[in-house]
Protein backbone atom coordinates (compact mmCIF):
# COMPACT_ATOMS: atom_id res chain seq x y z
CA UNK A 1 0.00 0.00 0.00
CA UNK A 2 2.76 2.46 0.97
CA UNK A 3 6.34 2.26 -0.09
CA UNK A 4 9.17 2.03 2.43
CA UNK A 5 10.18 5.62 1.69
CA UNK A 6 6.65 6.90 2.33
CA UNK A 7 6.43 5.08 5.66
CA UNK A 8 9.85 6.36 6.71
CA UNK A 9 8.88 9.91 5.75
CA UNK A 10 5.60 9.67 7.69
CA UNK A 11 7.33 8.38 10.82
CA UNK A 12 10.08 11.01 10.57
CA UNK A 13 7.53 13.78 9.97
CA UNK A 14 5.35 12.77 12.93
CA UNK A 15 8.33 12.55 15.29
CA UNK A 16 9.83 15.85 14.17
CA UNK A 17 6.47 17.64 14.21
CA UNK A 18 5.75 16.37 17.73
CA UNK A 19 9.17 17.48 18.96
CA UNK A 20 8.72 20.95 17.46
CA UNK A 21 5.29 21.27 19.08
CA UNK A 22 6.66 20.27 22.48
CA UNK A 23 9.60 22.68 22.15
CA UNK A 24 7.32 25.55 21.09
CA UNK A 25 4.86 24.88 23.90
CA UNK A 26 7.61 24.84 26.53
CA UNK A 27 9.05 28.05 25.14
CA UNK A 28 5.69 29.87 25.38
CA UNK A 29 4.40 28.23 28.56
CA UNK A 30 4.74 31.32 30.79
CA UNK A 31 3.16 33.57 28.18
CA UNK A 32 0.20 31.22 27.76
CA UNK A 33 -0.31 31.01 31.52
CA UNK A 34 -0.47 34.80 31.66
CA UNK A 35 -2.71 35.46 28.64
CA UNK A 36 -5.05 32.46 28.72
CA UNK A 37 -5.77 32.23 32.43
CA UNK A 38 -9.53 31.46 32.30
CA UNK A 39 -9.61 29.34 29.17
CA UNK A 40 -9.96 26.04 31.01
CA UNK A 41 -13.21 27.24 32.60
CA UNK A 42 -14.60 28.19 29.20
CA UNK A 43 -13.71 24.70 27.95
CA UNK A 44 -15.33 23.04 30.95
CA UNK A 45 -18.52 25.07 30.51
CA UNK A 46 -18.58 24.24 26.81
CA UNK A 47 -18.26 20.49 27.50
CA UNK A 48 -21.02 20.68 30.13
CA UNK A 49 -23.23 22.55 27.65
CA UNK A 50 -22.71 19.90 24.95
CA UNK A 51 -23.49 17.13 27.45
CA UNK A 52 -26.61 19.07 28.47
CA UNK A 53 -27.73 19.28 24.82
CA UNK A 54 -27.24 15.53 24.34
CA UNK A 55 -29.20 14.88 27.55
CA UNK A 56 -32.10 17.04 26.32
CA UNK A 57 -32.04 15.25 22.97
CA UNK A 58 -32.09 11.87 24.70
CA UNK A 59 -34.93 12.86 27.06
CA UNK A 60 -37.10 14.35 24.32
CA UNK A 61 -36.54 11.38 22.03
CA UNK A 62 -37.89 8.89 24.60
Amino acid sequence: MFSTGQVAFAVFFILLFTLILIFSYRKDKKLHAKNYRGVKWVGIVFVIFVIFLFAIKYILKN
